[in-house]
């Protein structure tokens, strides 16, 4: 069976970044199981993976726009301590959920500086070329459960 919309995707993979970095990796893991189409892949990727088959082996390299993106300035704001929830232990890197104008947003604390707390909006990959390496373990077709879900159930998918 070749890949296709609303077809059972599970891959072995290993995320790369344009230095070698490995940024993820399904290696020592569970395979990544997914449901074809609906958007639970990068675009870029998605799209290269259309039409494989179990056994078949990929090597993408995914531009930003196809990724997550490019990185958007005007996501990057210093705000003051006094405006996050007290108690909390600031720290780079900790990912906190913010109310923003579209709705609810996932912000990371990049820096901080006295009072000062600089968050940033963008995806933690936004802007950058990804290349991802792998092989398609199985393909098969979705359940309608599935297909309700938006997702796989069962090894390497969501449980409920």
């Amino acid at each position: 069976m070749q890949i296709a919309k609303h077809s059972v995707v599970t891959l072995e993979y290993t995320l790369t970044a344009p230095d070698g970095e490995v940024l993820d990796s399904s290696k020592g893991g569970q395979p990544l199981a997914y449901v074809h189409g609906t958007e639970a892949l990068v675009p870029g990727l998605e799209r290269e993976l259309e039409g494989k088959r179990k056994g078949d082996r990929f090597d993408v390299h995914v531009a930003p726009d196809d990724g997550y993106g490019a990185r958007e300035e005007h996501l990057v704001h210093d705000v003051t301590r006094a405006q996050l929830p007290p108690g909390l232990e600031l720290e780079v890197g900790l990912q906190l959920q913010a109310k923003g104008p579209d709705g609810d947003l996932i912000v990371t604390i990049v820096a901080l500086s006295g009072e000062l707390v600089t968050l940033d909006g963008n995806h933690p990959l936004a802007g950058m070329e990804l290349h991802f390496t792998g092989e398609v373990v199985d393909v098969r077709a979705a359940s309608r459960e599935e297909l309700a879900h938006g997702h796989v159930h069962g090894q390497g998918g969501h449980a409920h």
